[in-house]
């Protein structure tokens, strides 16, 4: 029972950490800053952070699912580990490998983060499919919540 509690208190905390991070301060870093390139490193950094935070997560979910009890055997131990594995996959590929093709843009824009349209266009596709895995990230997240309940 108490590594349970201690599963649903960390992914509780990731999952938050990763909703409020990605839905409420990236949003409002961008609608409030009139520096939109200071909004974007800003999330930037937050992102970096939640993507260890991530890693450190699934770490301690599996090191918990495995020293547990019989509870994280069998059906549903398996559904918690594919849903961390999961989620820990969105993370590296939205975060460990699109966010250096990302970066390495940013860093080409011109003065004031100015971008010519090819450029432009290959970070919006980037961010795009960044974004979908962090939605996807979000739902499994969600997911994972609900079956530790």
């Amino acid at each position: 029972m108490r590594a349970a509690r201690i599963r649903l208190l960390i992914a509780s905390f990731w999952v938050g950490s990763m909703w409020t991070i990605g839905y409420l301060v990236a949003p409002t870093l961008f609608a409030s800053l009139a520096d939109k390139g200071l909004a974007g490193t800003i999330a930037g950094k937050l992102f970096r952070i939640e993507a260890w935070l991530s890693v450190g997560a699934v770490i301690a979910l599996w090191v918990l699912l495995k020293t547990g009890s019989g509870e994280s055997e069998g059906r549903a131990g398996k559904q918690l580990r594919w849903l961390t594995l999961g989620m820990l996959a969105c993370t590296l590929v939205g975060y460990f490998a699109l966010q250096p093709f990302m970066a390495e843009l940013r860093a080409a824009a011109g003065p004031g983060g100015v971008m010519d349209a090819a450029t432009k266009a290959r970070f919006g596709l980037l961010h795009g499919v960044s974004s979908v895995f962090y939605l996807i990230q979000s739902l499994l997240g969600a997911l994972l919540i609900w079956k530790l309940r």
